[in-house]
């Protein structure tokens, strides 16, 4: 990991030294940044985000990482002694540090499977239902006729195919939370 200062990211960040900051970082697994002001994290995420092309995660508690926490990819936020501004402004809150551990390894695992069948998902329904359509107009001639009536169309996409995702998205876990936390290159699938 690489821990700098406020003073050094300064000139980093402003002088020409931006490409071997970037080479630097690119070396490491995290980078913590103290004492450093607002804009200068803000800016440092921004960097490594547009020229890296990297995922950004942004953890913070206050007030003064709230422009980090929106810039980056995924912003946490840590319920605090410096008040509720980070957690307002962040994709997820947290109640301590330690809690971001199960946060990413557990529930983003689950999270990322959860969604990436849910689009599958959609997409198999979507292309189901356009294929009945398709094979209807050969049969009506191409008249443009309505296959269903216009209540059964809502009623289909609301009631009969919004069931089992909501469903399967509370309920499917993958694995098991102990064996996400135990072995963390789970996460890497």
């Amino acid at each position: 990991g690489l821990v700098i200062d406020g003073r050094t990211l300064e000139h980093v960040l402003h002088d020409n030294l931006q490409n071997i900051f970037l080479e630097l970082t690119e070396k490491c697994r995290a980078v913590v940044c103290c004492q450093a002001t607002p804009l200068q994290k803000s800016v440092l995420v921004k960097l490594v985000r547009s020229k890296l092309k990297a995922m950004t995660l942004a953890v913070g508690d206050g007030a003064n990482d709230v422009s980090m926490i929106q810039v980056a990819d995924t912003g946490v936020g840590i319920s605090g002694q410096e008040g509720m501004q980070a957690v307002m402004a962040s994709d997820f809150a947290i109640s301590q540090f330690r809690h971001l551990r199960k946060l990413l390894l557990v529930h983003g695992h689950w999270c990322y499977t959860r969604l990436t069948n849910m689009v599958l998902y959609y997409f198999y329904k979507n292309v189901a239902y356009v294929n009945l359509l398709f094979w209807y107009q050969f049969f009506c001639g191409f008249s443009g006729t309505s296959m269903t009536d216009y209540w059964i169309l809502i009623l289909f996409n609301l009631l009969f195919t919004s069931v089992p995702p909501i469903i399967y998205g509370v309920l499917d876990k993958d694995v098991s939370a102990e064996i996400l936390m135990e072995f963390p290159q789970l996460y890497k699938m």
